[in-house]
C-alpha cells in the first residue's frame, strides 16, 4: 500500500529528472495530473524545506542541492567498498550482460549497483530497481543467506503473484529451488519473473550484509552459457574475497 503523499514526493523527482529544467506550478499540476490545490501545497512544503528553488524569479521551480547533499550524507554511512565496484565491472564486461548487485528490501530485493549490458538487446536496470525476492535469482541468491526463521517470516507476507509459467508458486517451491541452486552452486531464474529473461546470481560477501551479484540477459543469449556465467561471477568473487573480506560489517 502507498501512502499517497510520499508516492507524489518521488513521483516529483523522477519528473525533474526527466525533464532537467524548471517547472511552474501549473505545468506541474498539468503534466503529473495533480490537483493545482495539491501541488501548491506540496511544491510550498518543499521549498520551505530549502528541497525546491527558484533559479529565476517566476521562472518555476527545481530541485535544489540539499538533495544531492543528504544522498551523500546517507550513501556515505553505508558505501559499497571499491572491491564490489570493480567486481561488478569486470564480470560484466567478461560476460558482455547487466550486471548488478541486490540487497533485500522486505519481500523484494533491490538493485543497488548495476551496469547495463551495451548489446542492442538487453536486461534494462537502473539502480532503485525491485524484483520479487523469492521469483528472482538475484533475490533466491540473498534468501539463502538467511536462518529457516528469517525465510519463514518473509513467505508469510508473499502473495505468490505467478509472474509467469516458472514463478516458484508456494513456499515448498521456493525451499525446493534453495536447494537445488545449493547442489548446483548458483541460484537461477529462467523468465520466473520477467519473461524472456534469464539470471545467474550468486551470494556477494561483504561484512554482515546480506548481498548477491547477478548477470542478466535475454534468453537467447544467456540460457546456454549459465554455468559459465556461474563460473565467471564465482572466479570474480574469489578475485576479490580478500578486500571484500576486510570491509568493516557496518
Amino acid at each position: 500500500m502507498q501512502v499517497k503523499q510520499a508516492a507524489n514526493v518521488l513521483e516529483l523527482l523522477e519528473f525533474f529528472a526527466r525533464r532537467q529544467r524548471p517547472a511552474t506550478l501549473a505545468e506541474l499540476s498539468d503534466e503529473l495530473g495533480w490537483p493545482r490545490s495539491s501541488t501548491f501545497n506540496l511544491i510550498g512544503t518543499l521549498a520551505e524545506k530549502g528541497y525546491l528553488y527558484e533559479p529565476r524569479v517566476r521562472g518555476g521551480y527545481y530541485p535544489s542541492p540539499r538533495w544531492l547533499a543528504m544522498a551523500q550524507a546517507v550513501s556515505q554511512a553505508e558505501p559499497l567498498p571499491e572491491a564490489a565496484l570493480l567486481l561488478v565491472a569486470e564480470v560484466a564486461e567478461e560476460t558482455g550482460e547487466t550486471t548488478a548487485i541486490g540487497a533485500p528490501s522486505g519481500i523484494h530485493t533491490m538493485w543497488i549497483h548495476v551496469i547495463e549490458s551495451t548489446a542492442p538487446i538487453r536486461y534494462f536496470g537502473r539502480v532503485g530497481h525491485r524484483l520479487p525476492i523469492h521469483a528472482s535469482s538475484t533475490g533466491r541468491a540473498i534468501l539463502a543467506q538467511y536462518s529457516f526463521a528469517e525465510r519463514q517470516a518473509v513467505y508469510r507476507k508473499l502473495s505468490f503473484e505467478r509472474y509467469s509459467p516458472t514463478t516458484p508458486m508456494s513456499i515448498d517451491a521456493v525451499e525446493a529451488e534453495l536447494r537445488r541452486s545449493a547442489a548446483r552452486g548458483y541460484h537461477f531464474s529462467n523468465g520466473d519473473f520477467s519473461k524472456d529473461l534469464v539470471g545467474v546470481a550468486l551470494p556477494l560477501p561483504i561484512g554482515q550484509r546480506r548481498l548477491s551479484i547477478v548477470v542478466a540477459g535475454p534468453q537467447f543469449r544467456c540460457l546456454d552459457r549459465v554455468p559459465a556465467i556461474a563460473e565467471t561471477i564465482r572466479s570474480g568473487i574469489a578475485r576479490f574475497a580478500a578486500d571484500l573480506e576486510t570491509m568493516p560489517s557496518d
